[in-house]
């Protein structure tokens, strides 16, 4: 999955990002509270991006 389309469905969810780190961004829900580290990849792999998704959405 590209980056930016993973991104958009975590605004989508209210999401929002938190703080950018040296290799990876800080993505937060601020709903549950839960924070999930985004890899700076430009292609991400599908099982992650899922994980993720779930993780921070509460589906994938």
């Amino acid at each position: 999955m590209k980056r930016v389309d993973l991104e958009r469905r975590l605004r989508m969810a209210g999401c929002y990002l938190k703080r950018e780190g040296g290799s990876h961004s800080l993505w937060i829900n601020p709903q549950t509270g839960v924070i999930e580290a985004l890899p700076r990849h430009n292609e991400i792999m599908e099982p992650l991006a899922k994980k993720i998704l779930k993780n921070l959405t509460g589906h994938g």
